[in-house]
């Protein structure tokens, strides 16, 4: 904290430049809206003068002369009026304006955010909790342009400022250096919030990311936390951590509550002090009433900008520890690299090559070493290992969720990574062990908002077996599912997420355990379809049961990273006793988790 709070010395420097940052992407509207505030604050200083004109031709003849001329009061209520309706025009087109920036660059830092959540390879997300990412995505964002809404204000009544100080200079030259000597004050005050609240506003913004993932993890592992009694823990995980927060926040709270009347005291006491010396200076003859007038409503007028720029520079440092913070995600390595070669627009299986391919998780520690195998159009092969033999990662590599170390992995001849941006998903599809299903429809989930007709859906459903219960829901392919598809059970979630893979009809299927949770019959029924007439694509397939790997036409027996054995199911069982120990241990030890549909 000690080193956050030295680093605040930089913040009000580092508060402009990302001011800037924002000034440079929206120049129109941060023009339109600064003119509008130097009106309002031109109009505001114009005030005074019409207050010291009034008050030495208007007011003081009239208590002079005991009457006052009927010109002189309507000339005195037009001026009024007229610098009242056209400081209004300012104020309107000021806080318009600065709304609109704002709005606009969260609008865009959101967006740029997005695109590079998804354009970062999973291991990149698999060290990034997602309740840091929603921060980014949202406080962060927020933060980083907070101090937009005060900007044009400020940058407006900096010219207020610099009008006044010149009129006062005019009008008594004495009483003004006295006033200005204020700014001094106001300078060193702001110094030390800045390296008070900077190490504080930087805990804050870390706390409520941490806050967010806590959030996330009980209410994503809400039948854990219900089944095992886990409620009190959960609860007090998050207070603890909401307490954390809430003292950060105090601490800011209470430095800013010190700040803000410190800093609109200075300009009073001023005042206070003008006003003394001015009943000296007009009782010796020096200066006028309506001088002193004026430079004491000058200083009431300056205590407004060191106000505004007050507000302005309070917003610094979490601005500046919200921008850094969504920076370090849009500056983040490892976003995938694209070529420009469009996927084969051709029928039937897709040819897989998988050349000397290697892939670690750390450097110096390879996971999967010299995995070489193809698989011709229409072919099948079942993957087989223990855990932690590299078969999800060797899955993740053939989807291109992460890109390899060494070798290269083909469809069709072409590399991966020589193909352009989506074009991958025109020729495969994968369908995950743990079933994610979107709070929507079946047929949203099938389709994906993609333009499916209904027959398509259907043909879809009856391959992965699912056509009967979708059939029996309330609503048919109009049935909302809830959130992660909660209604349903496990193994029809799975064959949701199978029907959505199949409406694509890819020329590449990978399935990693993609049907772990329905019974045998059912995954024989379903592997029986995809074998049919109108499915005849290549699958690649994570098997753990007998049934399933004997309809492979060939198996590739993986482990520590390697394949150290293949052929059909039934020459590895006669010839591996290692392989045959691992099926005949996942036949026993898995099936009877399997969950009927």
């Amino acid at each position: 904290m000690t080193d956050e709070r030295k680093s605040g010395a930089g913040s009000t420097s580092a508060g402009f430049a990302v001011l800037w940052v924002a000034i440079k992407r929206e120049p129109v509207i941060f023009t339109v809206s600064t003119i509008g505030s130097l009106l309002f604050g031109a109009l505001t200083v114009a005030d005074a003068w019409v207050l010291g004109w009034s008050t030495d031709h208007v007011v003081l003849p009239a208590f002079r002369d005991g009457e006052i001329g009927t010109g002189l009061l309507w000339a005195v209520l037009g001026l009024f009026l007229g610098v009242a309706i056209l400081r209004a025009v300012g104020i309107v087109a000021r806080r318009l304006g600065a709304g609109v920036m704002q709005y606009r660059m969260q609008a865009s830092s959101r967006r740029a955010v997005t695109r590079q959540y998804l354009s970062l390879p999973m291991e990149w997300h698999q060290r990034h909790p997602t309740g840091e990412l929603l921060s980014n995505a949202n406080s962060d964002v927020e933060a980083a342009w907070g101090p937009i809404a005060p900007l044009p204000m400020a940058v407006g009544t900096v010219a207020m400022m610099v009008i006044a100080v010149v009129q006062m200079l005019f009008a008594d030259l004495a009483l003004a250096v006295v006033g200005l000597l204020v700014f001094p004050l106001v300078i060193a005050t702001n110094v030390v919030y800045q390296r008070l609240a900077q190490g504080w506003a930087t805990r804050a913004q870390q706390l409520r990311a941490e806050l967010s993932e806590i959030a996330h993890e009980s209410f994503d592992g809400a039948m854990v936390v219900k089944t095992l009694g886990r409620e009190p823990e959960e609860t007090a995980r998050f207070r603890a951590k909401a307490e954390e927060l809430r003292e950060a926040n105090i601490r800011v709270g209470r430095i800013r509550a010190a700040f803000d009347p410190t800093l609109a005291a200075l300009p009073n006491i001023a005042v206070l002090i003008v006003l003394v010396l001015g009943v000296h200076r007009v009782l010796s003859g020096a200066t006028v009433a309506g001088d002193v007038v004026t430079v004491t409503y000058l200083l009431t007028v300056v205590s407004f900008p060191i106000r505004s720029i007050g507000w302005l520079l309070g917003e610094f440092p979490r601005s500046v520890v919200g921008y850094r913070r969504v920076d370090a995600v849009l500056r983040a390595s490892g976003a995938m690299e694209y070529g420009g070669v469009a996927a084969p627009a051709t029928e039937g299986g897709a040819r897989l090559e998988v050349d000397g391919l290697r892939y670690g998780y750390q450097a110096g520690r390879p996971l999967l070493r010299d995995v070489t195998f193809a698989v011709e159009p229409g072919r099948t092969v079942a993957l087989v290992g223990a855990t932690a033999s590299g078969k999800s990662t060797l899955t993740n590599l053939l989807t291109r969720l992460v890109d390899v170390d060494a070798g290269a992995i083909r469809v069709d001849g072409i590399d991966l990574r020589d193909l352009a941006r989506g074009q991958l998903a025109e020729v495969l599809s994968v369908v995950p062990q743990t079933a994610f299903l979107f709070d929507d429809t079946v047929r949203g989930n099938v389709t994906l908002g993609a333009d499916v007709p209904d027959e398509a859906v259907w043909e879809a459903l009856r391959t992965a077996q699912a056509d009967g219960f979708v059939a029996a829901l309330p609503a048919g392919l109009d049935t909302r599912l809830g959130e992660r598809g909660t209604s349903l059970s496990g193994g029809q979630r799975q064959r949701i997420s199978l029907a959505r893979a199949l409406v694509r009809r890819p020329r590449l299927l990978v399935l990693d355990d993609a049907t772990s949770a329905v019974d045998p019959e059912v995954e024989a029924r379903i592997l029986a379809g995809l074998r049919g007439a109108d499915h005849d694509a290549t699958l690649v397939v994570v098997a753990y049961r007998k049934a399933t790997i004997g309809l492979a036409d060939e198996v590739l027996y993986l482990s520590d990273g390697a394949i150290v054995d293949r052929g059909p199911h039934d020459v590895l069982v006669a010839r591996n006793d290692d392989y045959a120990r691992l099926v005949n241990a996942y036949e026993t030890e898995h099936e009877p988790e399997a969950v009927t549909p």
